[in-house]
C-alpha cells in the first residue's frame, strides 16, 4: 500500500491521504458527528465502510453522501449493547464484504448529572453503551482479524476519561475504562499484527457542545491553549493515521486531540 501523504484542497484544510483500498472498516455511531466524519474519511481513502447505528434514516443519509463522493459504504442496523446482535452483525459484515480490517468504536452516550442525583439507570446506560459495547465489538472483530493476522482497532475515548469532569461520573468512568481496555487488548492481540489504540477528543464542535450556550463555550475556549473548539474532521484524521499501514508499531496508546487542554 502507498505511504500516507498530505494534500491540499482549495475548499478546505490539508488532509492526509492513505491507501486503504481493499480494506473493510466498521464504524459504530456512524450516523452523525464524529462517527460520520470518521466514516467519510475512511471511505475517502479507499476503505469500504460498514456503517453501524440504530437509525436507518440517518445511516442511509451518510451512505448516500459517501457514495455520491465516489466511496463505498453499507448500512447495518445494530444495537451496540446487544451481544447477540453484535456477533451476528460482525459475521454478516465479514460474509457480505469478504473481510474485516478496521474497527472504530465511536458509539457513545452521555447522561450528565452530579453524583448525588445520578440514577442507577443513568449509570448503567452510559457504562453499557460506552464500555460494554466496545468490548463486545472487539471480541467479535478480533476473530476474523486474528485469522487474517492483520487488523486496526481504534476506540474513541475522551479527555474526561483521563482527567475526570464534574457531572460526568458515569461518562468519565466509561472512558477511563475504555483506555484500560484498549491497553489490555492491545497486549493480547499484538502478536497477530493487530494494533489497538484510542483517540481522546477534547471539546469538539457538535450539537452537544452547541447546547452549552455561547457564554459557556467562550469560557471553554479560554481554557484551551488553541483558543477554539476542535472539529470532527480533526478527530477523523487522527483515527485515519492510527488505522494506516504506517502505524503498525503503535499500539496500546491513547492519542489526545484536545488543542492542549490537559497539557
Amino acid at each position: 500500500m502507498a505511504d500516507s501523504k498530505e494534500v491540499s484542497s482549495e475548499s478546505g484544510p490539508k488532509r492526509f491521504v492513505v491507501d486503504l483500498s481493499g480494506q473493510v472498516a466498521i464504524v459504530t455511531g456512524a450516523s452523525q458527528g464524529i462517527g460520520r466524519a470518521i466514516a467519510e474519511t475512511l471511505a475517502r481513502n479507499g476503505a469500504t465502510v460498514a456503517l453501524i447505528a440504530r437509525s436507518q434514516a440517518k445511516l442511509a443519509e451518510v451512505a448516500a453522501a459517501i457514495r455520491a463522493a465516489g466511496g463505498r459504504a453499507e448500512e447495518f442496523i445494530c444495537d451496540v449493547t446487544n451481544a447477540e446482535a453484535i456477533s451476528s452483525t460482525v459475521e454478516n459484515i465479514v460474509s457480505t464484504l469478504g473481510r474485516l480490517d478496521i474497527l472504530v468504536n465511536n458509539a457513545g452516550v452521555t447522561r450528565d448529572t452530579l453524583l448525588p442525583r445520578m440514577s442507577d439507570q443513568e449509570w448503567d446506560e452510559v457504562i453499557t453503551t460506552n464500555l460494554r459495547g466496545p468490548f463486545l465489538f472487539m471480541r467479535a472483530a478480533s476473530r476474523p482479524m486474528m485469522q487474517q493476522r492483520y487488523g486496526r482497532i481504534v476506540n474513541v475515548a475522551s479527555v474526561s476519561g483521563l482527567i475526570g469532569n464534574p457531572g460526568q461520573a458515569n461518562y468519565s468512568a466509561s472512558k477511563a475504562g475504555l483506555v484500560g481496555l484498549t491497553r489490555t487488548v492491545a497486549k493480547e492481540l499484538g502478536g497477530r499484527k493487530i494494533t489497538v489504540n484510542a483517540v481522546a477528543p477534547g471539546f469538539i464542535a457538535s450539537d452537544m457542545t452547541a447546547a452549552l450556550g455561547p457564554a459557556l463555550l467562550d469560557e471553554v475556549k479560554k481554557r484551551v491553549p488553541a483558543k477554539r473548539l476542535g472539529e470532527a474532521w480533526e478527530i477523523a484524521e487522527a483515527v485515519l493515521f492510527l488505522v494506516s499501514p504506517s502505524s503498525g508499531y503503535i499500539t496500546a496508546q491513547t492519542l489526545v486531540v484536545d488543542g492542549g487542554l490537559i497539557g
